[in-house]
């Protein structure tokens, strides 16, 4: 029986000192660590604009304003809730992806009064995997500038200028594509006071 308790107490201290190390000591290294070398992506990337904080630039927000640029359209619970993170699960097969895309493209050309057959970027009309994107395509921000520039009365070299300015290149120079930052971009008009 001494035997028995023996091994239990090795055992509830093995527990007792992985659930410290690893439950305790190891979160506060890694996050003693990501403060002090990445404070700004540890406290997740906040943009702060005239004190406030407007966003992140890791998680997209809905804008519907003729005068902003619009986000893809997101699966994420009513739309960037982050507690909702996820895709729509709707296959290539599926009639209501296929009705969905539609209506969205058909929304797309009529609010952006483009041709009925301009082909419409794959990002306006789709989610993300994680419904949080926060770029859209630069095909994407280019064939909403004429309906921004209308809506802000603003030429429309300013706004195409605007959206050189925010267009991130390809990550590591050859991963992805460009893409516009939709919260930093639409800041920037915002910056211009009209």
């Amino acid at each position: 029986m001494s035997k028995i308790w023996t091994e239990l107490k090795i055992s509830a201290r093995a527990v007792l000192g992985l659930a410290v190390l690893t439950g305790i000591l190891y979160p506060m290294v890694v996050w003693l660590a990501a403060q002090a070398l990445f404070p700004g992506k540890a406290n997740g990337s906040l943009i702060v604009e005239a004190g406030t904080v407007a966003g992140s630039e890791i998680i997209g927000q809905s804008f519907t304003a003729a005068g902003y640029f619009h986000s893809r359209p997101s699966a994420a619970g009513a739309g960037y809730d982050g507690t909702a993170s996820g895709g729509s699960n709707l296959g290539p097969l599926s009639k209501k992806l296929t009705e969905e895309i539609e209506r969205r493209a058909s929304d797309y050309r009529l609010e952006n009064r483009l041709d009925p057959g301009t082909p419409v970027p794959a990002d306006a009309v789709t989610a993300s995997a994680s419904g949080l994107d926060p770029h859209i395509s630069l095909r994407n921000a280019l064939l909403q500038a004429g309906r921004v520039a209308e809506a802000r009365k603003l030429g429309g070299e300013t706004v195409f200028r605007l959206i050189r300015h925010s267009t991130e290149g390809r990550d590591l120079g050859i991963l992805g594509e460009p893409r516009v930052n939709v919260l930093k971009l639409n800041l920037a008009l915002d910056r211009l006071g009209r």
